[in-house]
């Protein structure tokens, strides 16, 4: 025998079929409770969509340690080779909106909720080690110079390359996002990186800066432009599916955690700003470490329950683990939070895609929309004589000097820092054919921009990263407007 279909309240329902009027060929009623109940769900069914991060997969699988690492840090879950945790891992692309394509040249989202024993810590990164800019302040600005033009209702290279023409930081990120990893096969095929710089503190209280580094397992696969616009054309949710059907089937993806380790006192005199998230720390300075690998092997049971309403923050930290100094990090630290609140409302931690599961939350938080209020007819107040939740008075983390005057300061620069240095390393580290590909792909788009001067200014940022890099963009943008003049 079926179940019985409900109402929400719980009473059988007599027909799904047809609504109540008056009459066979009569008006309908507003008494018909079942009806009123289904069209105004329906119109509730959509929350607000990310403002970045919109189009996303995700699936659970736990975290195994491999290697000792606590000699570099105090959190739980990476106290002993051996132990696993659970997590959840939400892949994603930035720009597109929810039904946006897959197969598209866009940096991806790597985000990993560990439901760690000491609490829930959420490591908030990107398929790529750096990013566009290295201040909160001017996010919006670039996130709105990426999105649809508020004339056109479309993107807008123009709007694209305006911005990056006055961000020169930009051009090492740009360098990543069209060369051959640009565009990843799948999500299975592609590394995820912390990016920010984190800190890691052990036992005995010794503090190390840190950076993340999930390395596939399954190899780096990538498609080319055309490659990417026919699977784009053909299957506009490609990604999703790839590893929506691997872990079906019992492919389960997994991932390498590799970290690098500066210790405190040499970030100082590091010849790049170490908290610099347009930079990265070459390997020769600080060598990979291994820590233990990441496995995907469950699907959701529902994509909106636990995918679109996963939350994340880089707040949610666990002691033994804390921020740094990063600027973009300290912006995002609040900018999540927020968002997630704004989305899925102040109780969205309750959620169970969001909720502690090796542990429980225990704090003095009440009401607001959605609230389950766990702690029932407990206290909602601190302190308080009935045994309510109280503090450790240990810290989570190393505590960090600070001196100065408050005001809006550029950060001073490192022996080597530039907007360009690190940009021209990569691109000298690439084969031939992969740098007529990544100058193909740069000049494809940096062609279709219809102000001569936004042309140049951008121009002029390859050239100060590579000459010959400049050099090759610039003929084959000048072809390209020729063409199209033509």
């Amino acid at each position: 025998m079926p179940k019985t279909l409900t109402t929400e309240s719980g009473a059988p329902v007599a027909d799904n079929q047809n609504s109540a009027s008056a009459g066979e060929y009569g008006p309908l009623l507003v008494q018909d409770q079942h009806l009123l109940e289904k069209l105004a769900r329906f119109n509730r069914e959509r929350i607000p969509e990310r403002v970045v991060h919109a189009r996303g997969s995700g699936a659970y699988g736990y975290f195994e340690v491999t290697d000792d690492v606590a000699p570099y840090t105090s959190a739980a879950f990476l106290s002993a080779v051996g132990k696993r945790t659970e997590l959840f891992l939400r892949f994603s692309t930035v720009a597109g909106a929810l039904g946006s394509t897959d197969a598209v040249r866009d940096p991806r989202g790597f985000a990993v909720k560990f439901y760690t024993e000491q609490g829930n810590y959420d490591l908030v990164g990107n398929n790529t080690p750096v990013f566009f800019i290295k201040d909160p302040l001017k996010f919006p600005d670039f996130i709105h110079s990426q999105k649809r033009d508020p004339y056109t209702g479309v993107q807008e290279a123009d709007n694209v390359w305006d911005f990056w023409a006055h961000s020169p930081a930009s051009t090492h990120q740009i360098t990543w996002l069209f060369g051959d990893r640009g565009i990843p096969a799948s999500y299975r095929h592609m590394n995820g990186y912390g990016s920010h710089t984190y800190q890691w503190v052990n036992a005995e209280g010794r503090a190390h800066w840190v950076k993340y580094h999930f390395k596939t397992n399954q190899g780096i696969r990538s498609l080319a432009a055309g490659q990417a616009a026919e699977t784009a054309g053909g299957d506009a949710d490609s990604h999703q599916r790839d590893l929506h059907q691997a872990i079906e089937r019992g492919v389960f993806p997994s991932w390498t955690l590799y970290v690098q380790l500066m210790p405190v006192e040499d970030a100082a005199d590091y010849r790049f700003n170490p908290f610099d998230l347009t930079k990265v720390w070459p390997h020769a300075d600080y060598p990979l470490v291994k820590v233990g690998r990441l496995v995907l092997n469950r699907n959701p049971e529902n994509v909106f329950a636990e995918v679109e309403q996963a939350a994340f923050s880089p707040n949610n930290f666990v002691p033994g683990i804390g921020p740094s100094p990063d600027k973009m990090l300290q912006g995002r630290l609040f900018a999540y939070a927020d968002a997630q609140r704004y989305r899925l409302g102040v109780n969205h931690t309750q959620l169970p895609v969001n909720a502690p599961r090796a542990t429980a939350a225990a704090n003095y938080g009440q009401d607001g929309l959605g609230a389950l209020n766990p702690n029932g007819r407990n206290k909602n107040y601190e302190p308080n004589s009935y045994g309510g939740p109280a503090q450790t008075d240990q810290a989570p983390y190393a505590p960090q000097p600070v001196t100065g005057h408050t005001g809006g300061y550029p950060t001073p620069a490192h022996s080597k820092d530039d907007d360009y240095l690190q940009a021209g390393e990569l691109y000298r580290l690439m084969a031939d054919d992969e740098k007529s590909r990544l100058i193909a792909n740069l000049a494809g788009s940096l062609a279709q921009v219809g102000r001569d001067d936004v042309v140049e200014r951008n121009l002029a940022h390859f050239h100060a990263a590579d000459p010959e890099y400049g050099a090759r963009l610039a003929a084959a943008v000048a072809d390209l407007r020729a063409a199209h003049e033509d």
